[in-house]
């Protein structure tokens, strides 16, 4: 195998700042960032906007649309009887 072609696998925090959510754990992501986890170690923090915290589909907090005229207008355009 050759050497130094992989990118450094190292520990990460990935923090979900719309639910300010923290998880620690391992990642070939870099960042400037760091913090102090709770071992008291300092760990890069890489930030994001979605996690399992604050995804509507693991939260259980899914929105539906209406779509019932949406279908109506749907089959009334494209209906082979058009009135």
């Amino acid at each position: 195998m050759k050497k130094d072609i992989h990118p450094q696998y190292h520990e990460v925090i990935f923090w979900d700042q719309t639910s300010d959510f923290k998880f620690l754990t391992r990642s070939t992501a870099v960042s400037k960032d760091t913090i102090t986890w709770e071992d008291g170690k300092t760990y890069p923090v890489i930030k994001v906007e979605v996690s399992s915290a604050s995804h509507p589909f693991y939260t259980g907090k899914n929105t539906f649309i209406s779509t019932a005229g949406r279908v109506e207008k749907f089959k009334q355009r494209y209906s082979k009887d058009k009135k």
